[in-house]
């Protein structure tokens, strides 16, 4: 009997394990889009059959995954290729936003349906977004009538809230705008937005995501002024746009003027070249002299470091506005200049905490300056102040006040025997 070990036999080749985890599902929306072509088919031109439709099937079809294919469906009726034209090989819809009626209470009727989707299934918003901002970008693709009705629906969806006006940037490609595309789909989405909300509403969404300065981005460089764009949003029936665009390139025009006016300031110009460079820029701009005061009272302000202590903070201020105060008076030939001036003292000094104890010396420093005249101080005080720091700065002015009163009434009596 041999000693040796007699070897077990051993199987060859190799075993390899699979987690589930990494078996990637692959992307085929053929199934899905199937799916949700079949319910719309069903839901037919009901759209609360639709929303109830949509709100089931999230719990059995993939929308996250299948985002953009879900919303290409809802919009166009079938999957989109590059460019905005359906796919071909696809299954397709009649039920969907290009193929409904053209008016307002119809795609009032379909931003509804998105409402309600996205409101239950808050994941799509963010590609809900994205595919808004693609649409746009496909415009050329689509017909004018589809045009329209995504600018409807764009319209009533920003009003609500359900998208951001960031979206708006698609609307500034180069082709787009060179072909006049942009500022067409723009008046369609702006009468639809301005139907539902007022334009202060509609102007602080612009600004929430820094889309109030480019506008003018949806006209070619050659006819990016604000006359153009006044003239064609007018001619268009949207004078409160036109209007909003005036006066933000009059905000942008005096946020130029305060910069190089405290620009002037540090370098130490002469006082009477930056009169007349206000002058100047008064005219340019049509800007009002009372907007001008408040510009040149902010610059001033601005134009130097204040000291952090309350007690040396005030004789710093007198000693600046003594050496401004030639500008302040070339800009107050008005009662109402002379009102904007006091009331944008009050609100400096109670914003801020450290000039709350400058403000009667400031008031008195620019009323011996003759900027601030007996009358407009005595308006201020009587009627036209305003609720900040009101009990503080009215208490300071007391005494002066007083002193102006019994001033007057002094001149008047010897006026009286005069006669």
């Amino acid at each position: 009997m041999s000693n040796q070990r007699q070897q077990k036999p051993t199987l060859t080749g190799q075993r390899f394990k699979t987690r589930k985890r990494d078996e990637k599902e692959r992307f085929d929306p053929t199934q899905f889009q199937e799916s949700i072509v079949q319910g719309l088919n069903q839901s037919g031109t009901d759209l609360e059959a639709v929303a109830k439709f949509l709100d089931s099937s999230g719990a059995k079809l993939d929308y996250r995954r299948y985002v953009e294919t879900l919303f290409d469906i809802l919009v166009a009726g079938g999957m989109l290729a590059p460019g905005g034209t359906l796919a071909d090989d696809m299954t397709r819809t009649e039920f969907c936003l290009f193929k409904a009626q053209e008016d307002m209470a119809t795609m009032q009727a379909y931003a509804q349906v998105f409402n309600k989707l996205i409101r239950r299934y808050k994941y799509l918003e963010k590609g809900f977004q994205e595919e808004i901002k693609k649409l746009l970008l496909f415009l050329k693709g689509f017909t004018e009538s589809e045009r329209n009705k995504l600018a409807m629906l764009a319209g009533i969806l920003l009003a609500n809230g359900n998208l951001s006006a960031a979206i708006l940037s698609s609307l500034f490609n180069e082709n787009l705008v060179k072909e006049g595309v942009s500022a067409c789909f723009a008046v369609k989405l702006f009468k639809s937005w301005l139907s539902e909300k007022d334009i202060s509403s509609v102007s602080s969404s612009l600004r929430k995501v820094g889309m109030d300065s480019r506008l003018m981005e949806l006209f070619p460089a050659n006819k990016r002024s604000c006359e153009h764009f006044s003239k064609y949003f007018s001619d268009a029936g949207l004078e409160e746009l036109s209007d909003f665009a005036k006066n933000q390139q009059s905000i942008g025009a005096r946020k130029e003027l305060q910069k190089e006016l405290e620009e002037q300031m540090s370098r130490g110009d002469p006082l009477k070249d930056i009169i007349l460079y206000v002058r100047d820029e008064i005219k340019k701009n049509n800007i009002s002299e009372q907007k001008m005061i408040e510009l040149i009272w902010s610059s001033v302000m601005s134009s130097v470091e204040w000291n952090k202590k309350e007690e040396l903070v005030t004789e710093q201020a007198i000693k600046l506005l003594k050496q401004y105060s030639p500008l302040l008076k070339a800009f107050t030939s008005q009662g109402l200049s002379e009102l904007t001036l006091l009331l944008k003292i009050q609100e400096y000094c109670y914003d801020n905490i450290h000039f709350m104890k400058a403000f009667q010396k400031i008031v008195v420093l620019l009323y011996k300056a003759d900027v601030l005249s007996e009358e407009a101080i005595l308006k201020w005080y009587n009627e036209a102040h305003v609720a900040k720091g009101k009990s503080v700065f009215l208490e300071q002015m007391k005494k002066f006040v007083e002193w102006l009163k019994n001033a007057e009434e002094e001149s008047e009596s010897e006026e009286e025997e005069a006669d």
